[in-house]
């Protein structure tokens, strides 16, 4: 490991960190636009140079590309580096459009804020700007293609990290030009990350586009509810309004990027016909009066048909905490089932699934892109995770041999389809990963290798965890002993023939479904953005998401001009919602007078301290000795 000094700190770093890495690592910061951690180097900026006081090199040079060598001594404000690096940006400035004012990227530029660092401030240079014409590129992205910079940021990631075709880098010498052959959309389902990966704003989000500053949203950590991965974002709301989300880092999960849908797919929460009054029997009502006859309909119903008349139904897409209070209201009324997942074959699957997980051979992303074997089965990652099948690249890029177990979809790398699991070879591989759907039969035989299982929601594998120790069974089995009549449904799809002639007491989503419409009593909740909660991911990563928003309709729906009213009030209109486990504790609360519990609780309370912005951790419950084991 070399020892070096940069701006008079000793520093030892690990053999093959450069020295803007190794600058970085004591947070000195060195300009840079090509390099990127997800990327690497590429050379192309020169905006990150910097003076070689002494040791093996010594001279102006540019830390992106030059490894770190013992004795290096290192000057970041050396008087000859800050000039060339403040003439890089004047040569950068010279053909910009000057457009910050309209430009979405302005308060979160790199170019900017270098620029503005570098005391720049005068164009020298009288000559005419160097001009392109824009790209369509689909109704999710913009493109400015004369703020670029030629940093080929663009192009080394949408084709060499996420295997992209149809767009790349174009022309020579001074019209080097990024975009695709014509206008078209992008093809690839990755494309949302050139927004966040432009240092400057050639791509920007069109469905955001002149709706707030950097400064105007509202932001907290998330975790995208789209799929079991656990991806971590950053949603952005204004006025009451989810416009975009953001990739947020998280190593061990998503790295630096997520997927177009998990990025694009969120306009559900804004949606006028989104469920935001409570109704009885289809008449407007308040939230205490849906709930005070919730009650007494309960009542009735369980005095006229028994408890065990009664299903409570919980969702693999609902937070870990709403479902553990599902559980707490069968508790108390004693109900016939309770339920997590609709189907037989999925439930069991699922369950499965989980059990085979341990915190040793659970596999994350990060686990995939560091495989030297894959072996993908019964699953079409681009349709059912796609950020999975951007880490099976990764581990392809760097050598490993991918295997897919019988008919091969389309994918971004290449793979060898075989007719079994017998026909993998298996000998010579050190870090081996299975990816699977739910069907996984032969999977436990192979010891040694880690497990991803691509189940069916954020959530599905807390409320795989959850029905093995509260004795749950599938909504299918519990309709089928003949005995449900009635169903209070807590964020759950079930479909209309799946509960035909069965009452649907009671519905509390934030989404429009058929369950919905068929309720007697509507609740209606607060999406995943609206409130804090947990999901546990598809390795059994537990991860919190913290409330982005305030409920409510948004201004823009409101008001024309699309401005905050300037009249106070206590709610705002459409905002008198609760999380779907507060709807629960409120209902406990009102059949058993007494004050409901906090859902992370007991064996879930190691939960109740998770740092949203952390990395999460794997939680297990081992139902054999009845603990939990934390990782």
């Amino acid at each position: 490991m070399p020892k070096l000094i940069i701006d008079d700190i000793p520093l030892e770093v690990p053999d093959g960190t450069t020295v803007l890495e190794a600058a970085r690592s004591v947070d000195i910061p060195i300009p840079h636009f090509c390099w990127h951690p997800a990327l690497g180097r590429a050379g192309a900026c020169r905006v990150c140079a910097v003076k070689m006081l002494d040791g093996p090199v010594k001279g102006l040079q540019m830390s992106c590309m030059l490894p770190a060598q013992e004795g290096m001594v290192v000057s970041t404000t050396d008087p000859e580096a800050m000039a060339m690096r403040k003439g890089v940006i004047e040569w950068l400035m010279i053909n910009h459009p000057h457009d910050c004012p309209v430009c979405d990227e302005g308060g979160e530029c790199q170019l900017q804020d270098f620029t503005i660092a570098g005391g720049h401030g005068l164009r020298r240079y009288d000559g005419r700007k160097r001009t392109y014409n824009n790209q369509y590129l689909g109704e999710f992205i913009e493109h400015e293609m004369n703020r670029c910079i030629q940093c080929y940021r663009c192009a080394r990631f949408y084709q060499e990290y996420a295997g992209g075709t149809d767009f790349g880098v174009m022309g020579r010498a001074a019209m080097v030009y990024f975009g695709r052959q014509q206008d078209g959309p992008l093809e690839s389902p990755f494309s949302g990350n050139l927004v966040d990966i432009c240092p400057t704003g050639v791509f920007t989000d069109k469905t955001a586009r002149f709706r707030a500053r950097y400064w105007d949203y509202d932001m907290a950590p998330s975790v995208c509810p789209h799929c079991s991965l656990g991806c971590n974002i950053t949603p952005a709301a204004r006025y009451r309004e989810l416009l975009k989300v953001i990739a947020r880092r998280n190593d061990k999960v998503n790295g630096w990027f997520i997927c177009d849908r998990g990025r694009f797919s969120n306009q559900a929460v804004n949606a006028p016909e989104r469920p935001r009054q409570a109704l009885l029997d289809g008449k407007p009502a308040t939230r205490d009066e849906a709930l005070e006859t919730l009650v007494g309909r309960l009542t009735e119903f369980l005095e006229l048909h028994g408890p065990e008349s009664l299903a409570i139904v919980g969702s693999p897409r609902m937070s870990l905490e709403g479902n553990i209070m599902a559980g707490r209201l069968r508790e108390l009324i004693g109900a016939g089932a309770l339920c997590y997942f609709n189907a037989e074959d999925d439930a069991e699957r699922t369950m499965q699934a989980v059990s085979m997980l341990n915190g040793d051979n659970a596999a994350s992303q990060h686990d995939v892109r560091e495989a030297d074997l894959a072996v993908i089965l019964d699953c079409d990652l681009l349709a059912e995770a796609p950020m999975m099948a951007l880490a099976v690249r990764q581990a392809w890029r760097n050598g490993a041999r991918v295997y897919v177990v019988g008919r091969g979809n389309t994918m971004p790398f290449e793979f060898v389809t075989v007719a079994s699991l017998a026909d993998v070879p298996l000998t010579d591989a050190k870090r081996p990963v299975f990816i699977s759907g739910i069907r996984h039969k032969g999977i436990a035989s192979q010891s040694g290798a880690k497990l991803a299982f691509i189940l069916d929601g954020p959530n599905a594998f807390g409320c795989a965890l959850l029905a093995r120790d509260q004795g749950a069974v599938p909504l299918s089995t519990a309709i089928a002993g003949g005995k449900v009549r009635g169903i209070v449904s807590f964020e759950a799809d079930i479909p209309a023939e799946m509960a035909q002639g069965i009452r649907i007491l009671a519905a509390a989503d934030w989404r429009a479904t058929e369950t919905m419409q068929r309720a007697e009593i509507v609740l209606p909740a607060t999406a995943w953005v609206e409130q804090e909660g947990t999901f546990v991911n598809h390795e059994g990563r537990a991860q919190r998401f913290r409330q982005v928003m305030q409920p409510g309709l948004p201004i823009k729906g409101l008001d024309p001009a699309g401005h905050p009213p300037r009249v106070h009030r206590k709610t705002p209109p459409g905002g008198d919602l609760l999380p779907s486990w507060l709807i629960a504790a409120e209902l406990l609360e009102r059949l058993s007078g007494e004050q409901a519990v906090e859902p992370l609780s007991g064996e879930w309370e190691r939960l109740r301290g998770l740092d949203a912005e952390g990395e999460g951790f794997l939680f297990f419950i081992n139902k054999q000795i009845n603990s939990s084991e934390v990782q």
